[in-house]
């Protein structure tokens, strides 16, 4: 988009907000899409004169688990089977009352509080009677409602009600009661993030050596990146990695899901696809990749979903579990950590994204700036993202073990066709998925919500 309107969006949205402070709320600071995505829009909403902030909820084990469950019955998905009735309804509004007094001693009236999926939804109430304007932002959902669906949104109908409007990814996410106060907005990336900006072929190399995922000789002093604040560092961490034998060398193909360890981001059933389908047909590696499972305060499964993985990696047939590696990344430097990412995403021959559900696939996006052929689920926003044959592969149904593989062995045999693929990506996250694009859309919904207010009050 031109910078031109995203310096009117933000002169004009200056200009309405007068002093008043944007409060953004989540449950984490590390490790999954929300936070990514508010690292960036702080940066850039600051950096447009915006007086933008971001706190972060305390929560414990069973708080998590509660709003573990919220999550995947969003999703349709019964997670770990347990309760969401009255004790873990109550559980949940008394770590929010704690929450919700620190939200009151800094939220001034005339604020705008955005607050982040389920974790949050509970400080809906106290973000409006301390005078605020209220967004609730739901990352996650499903296209087909069931009993788990409508369960979550009875535990969160009374909160969200309350919220001046909602946002979603998707519009068949939105549930009937909260059409009326709905915006669509897709999430974006930042394309000078570390995660995202230009990586040289040395550095890339460099760096996958320097964590273990790749072999070659030490490229000294090339394992660079630029971190947020433009100072120029080196990789100096090393992943956790499971596998047998050496690192693959650089030319080997490598396949790469980057996805957190989630039971819906299906690890499993890539590893599964990969090692009947694709491994005696190439000569191509497959790397499954996530955050250290200390690494991300509100998912209690993580360890679970990535133990799991590693028992079913372990039961694999020699020849398959020899060309599987499961890489856990560190996550106590955040640039870092995104610069791992960047050069895995750049280096991989193609990228997976098999998720069973999926609000909206980040990683997605992120692979499509760095214009790699795909393979991902048609499920939620990915079908957005993609228009399979345009822009990457798309799975029909993502448990279909064989039509994954097949269709990463389509890429890995025809590099005609991923160059066109991936260069038509990239082109798509310029017109519709950059910080920038998703920064003006904030500020049309503040103006709308702004001037709805003045109307009400007779102005």
């Amino acid at each position: 988009m031109d910078t031109a309107e995203l310096e009117v969006a933000a002169e004009t949205t200056r200009d309405l907000l007068g002093p008043a402070t944007i409060w953004h709320v989540n449950s984490t600071a590390a490790g999954g899409g929300v936070a990514e995505i508010l690292r960036s829009l702080l940066g850039y909403s600051r950096g447009s004169g915006l007086d933008t902030r971001w706190l972060v909820v305390a929560g414990e084990e069973r708080f998590f688990q509660v709003t573990k469950r919220l999550h995947n019955g969003l999703h349709g998905n019964e997670g770990d089977g347990g309760p969401l009735a009255g004790a873990e309804r109550d559980h949940y509004s008394a770590v929010l009352a704690a929450a919700a007094d620190g939200l009151r001693s800094v939220v001034d009236a005339g604020d705008i509080v955005v607050l982040h999926d389920p974790q949050t939804a509970g400080l809906v109430p106290a973000a409006r009677a301390a005078g605020a304007t209220v967004i609730w932002r739901c990352h996650i959902g499903t296209d087909e409602s069931n009993r788990l669906v409508e369960r979550s949104w009875r535990f969160l109908a009374r909160d969200v009600r309350a919220a001046d409007a909602v946002i979603f990814s998707r519009a068949s996410h939105v549930p009937p009661f909260l059409r009326d106060r709905a915006r669509i907005i897709p999430p974006s990336i930042d394309p000078l993030s570390p995660k995202n900006i230009e990586l040289d072929d040395p550095s890339i190399l460099a760096i996958l050596h320097r964590v273990g995922v790749v072999a070659g000789s030490p490229l000294s002093g090339w394992a660079r990146f630029v971190d947020r604040f433009g100072s120029v560092r080196s990789v100096e961490s090393v992943a956790e990695i499971v596998r047998d034998g050496p690192a693959p060398d650089a030319d080997t193909p490598l396949v790469v899901q980057i996805s957190r360890w989630d039971r819906l981001k299906d690890m499993d059933g890539v590893m599964a696809a990969f090692a009947a389908a694709v491994a005696p047909a190439t000569g191509a590696n497959l790397a499954l990749v996530g955050p250290s499972v200390t690494g991300v305060s509100d998912d209690p499964e993580g360890a679970e979903v990535y133990h799991d993985c590693v028992e079913r990696w372990r039961a694999l047939p020699d020849a398959a579990r020899g060309r599987i590696q499961l890489v856990c990344l560190p996550m106590a430097d955040l640039d870092e950590n995104g610069a791992i990412v960047n050069a895995l995403q750049r280096h991989a021959a193609v990228v997976v994204q098999k998720s069973l559900e999926e609000g909206f696939g980040l990683t997605v996006t992120e692979a499509m700036w760095k214009a790699r052929p795909i393979v991902a689920s048609r499920v939620g926003g990915i079908q957005d993202q993609i228009v399979d044959g345009d822009h990457g592969l798309l799975i029909d149904d993502p448990t279909d073990l064989d039509a994954c593989g097949a269709a990463v062995c389509t890429l890995l045999g025809d590099p005609s066709l991923a160059d066109r693929l991936g260069r038509a990506a990239r082109q798509r996250v310029i017109s519709d998925y950059l910080t920038a694009r998703h920064l003006v859309r904030y500020a049309e919904l503040f103006a709308d919500l702004r001037t709805g207010e003045a109307m009400a009050a007779g102005c």
